[in-house]
């Protein structure tokens, strides 16, 4: 079965750090597109990063800069650098599998182009 497990949130203080991780099971993150999506109270749901399977990265230009996406193919982990955080950066953070043909324009919606979601875990920021 296939299982998205995040990690790493937590409450920081705007210009700070944060990493999130993401274990995957149930199927290889080398094969697929993967990446981090985001929703705060009364906003949809947004992307924030994706990783194709050759590596390349995806970001909004809202954290291009700023946050830096990887992963770890032999602990098949995906991870989030999450650098200078600002105040509006405060969401649930959720990893996904995302459908192939969809992996850079999913950061522009994810609805139908998101095969998998995690479950999330929670990122605060105060000023």
């Amino acid at each position: 079965q296939v299982q998205l497990v995040e990690s790493g949130g937590g409450s920081v203080q705007a210009g700070g750090s944060l990493r999130l991780s993401c274990a995957a099971s149930g199927f290889t993150i080398s094969t697929y597109c993967i990446g981090w999506f985001r929703q705060a109270p009364g906003k949809e749901r947004e992307g924030v990063a994706t990783i194709d399977t050759d590596g390349s990265p995806n970001y909004a230009e809202s954290v291009k800069g700023r946050f830096t996406i990887s992963k770890d193919n032999a602990k098949n982990t995906l991870y989030l650098q999450m650098n200078s955080l600002k105040f509006e950066d405060t969401a649930m953070y959720y990893c996904a599998r995302v459908r192939a043909p969809w992996c850079r324009r999913s950061l522009e919606s994810p609805l139908g182009r998101v095969s998998y979601w995690g479950q999330g875990t929670q990122v605060t920021v105060s000023s």
